[in-house]
């Protein structure tokens, strides 16, 4: 039982810090997934949950810091029995959160490990459960677990951990993560993308007599009832779905990957960071001139965009997306995105507004 619950304690604590990290990478990216979480809260459970996504970043930097300092305190065995039993009331909001998306089909990715590891709901749930599994022996047998530092060193440590996690997490969200596991990350081609990488290959599931078989091909027996066609191969799925630009004339798509390419993205005009337009609109001015073709894409209105347009002087011509994918394009509101022929050659928070021939060199002749 000693060796168990020692590979318990590395196992959880490592596990944590893990997860922390992946999060906290991209605190944008955790805090559109706990707005995800609220607006389904607020429908199924109660509306008061749709008070909370104004909160949504600060939640988010709090809960992955929380994640990270946790298993470090695990780790250094500081205050063991109160750290067990935080872990334990965090792992049991977390199983929560993961049966309810699994079971109810409402978020279909928890964003546990972010974009780095995709897991199903069922997935998440089932890790949820060993880890709180762990956490209740480990409680149970933590006389196992002796200190191995004293206290003041302990504290100093969870102490530097809770200040070091939440610079990470605030730096990223004024710039961008640190590590991109994004399909539109920099070097990543979004039309080779947008295709299956090896032909997309299924079974069908068919019910006959109160009974289901799996066949490769459709059968031809008419006494086989069908029931659904599942994917043999899902990986090899296109990684880019629903990327998609147009305007009042039409799709605008094909004209966007192709060229040199300058995109202004601002997810929507009520949130966007006005404070940096005067670069963002020299870069624009400076682009053209480059012979590379700026323009804006929103998920705002027409209406709306053009009295944001005017308000912030930007010259350039825009387009519509869907906001959920600017979103996940680009964790900057605005931020700038270099295309080249749809390969993506730069991006940039707009606290971090490139010069023009910054732009430039990382364009091919």
């Amino acid at each position: 039982m000693k060796y168990i619950t020692k590979f318990f304690w590395l196992f959880v604590g490592v596990l944590f810090i893990f997860s922390g990290l992946i999060k906290i990478n991209d605190p944008v990216g955790t805090a559109i997934k706990l707005e995800e979480y609220f607006e389904v809260f607020s429908a199924d459970i109660a509306p008061f949950f749709k008070s909370l996504e104004p909160a949504a970043l600060f939640l988010s930097i709090f809960l992955s810091a929380l994640e990270i300092v946790l298993g470090v305190a695990l780790l250094v065995r500081w205050k063991l029995k109160e750290v067990l039993w935080l872990l334990l009331a965090m792992i049991v909001f977390f199983t929560f959160l993961t049966f309810y998306s699994a079971y109810f089909n409402k978020v279909t990715d928890c964003g546990c490990f972010g974009d780095a590891i995709k897991l199903t709901p069922w997935e998440s749930f089932t890790k949820d459960i060993v880890l709180l599994v762990m956490i209740v022996v480990l409680l149970v047998t933590r006389r196992y677990l002796q200190p191995i530092m004293k206290p003041t060193m302990g504290a100093t440590i969870t102490a530097l951990t809770a200040i070091l996690s939440v610079g990470i997490g605030w730096y990223a969200y004024e710039h961008l993560p640190y590590i991109d596991f994004r399909a539109y990350k920099i070097g990543n081609n979004i039309p080779t993308l947008m295709k299956p990488s090896a032909p997309l290959k299924y079974k069908y599931i068919m019910v006959k007599n109160g009974e289901e078989q799996e066949f490769e091909e459709y059968p031809t027996d008419q006494s086989y009832k069908f029931k659904e066609m599942v994917p043999v191969n899902p990986e090899a799925g296109p990684k880019i779905t629903d990327f998609n630009v147009w305007n009042d004339q039409g799709d605008f798509t094909q004209e966007v990957l192709t060229g040199k390419k300058l995109l202004i993205i601002v997810h929507n005009v009520a949130k966007a960071d006005r404070s940096d337009f005067d670069k963002i609109n020299q870069l624009v001015a400076g682009a053209e001139k480059q012979g590379i073709t700026p323009l804006v894409v929103t998920s705002s209105s027409s209406q709306d965009f053009e009295a944001f347009r005017h308000e912030v002087n930007l010259a350039a011509p825009y387009y519509f997306g869907d906001g959920t994918v600017l979103k996940t394009m680009m964790r900057s509101n605005p931020g700038i995105m270099l295309l080249q022929d749809g390969t993506v050659k730069g991006m940039w928070h707009h606290n971090d507004t490139p010069a023009v021939d910054e732009v430039k060199a990382l364009l091919a002749d």
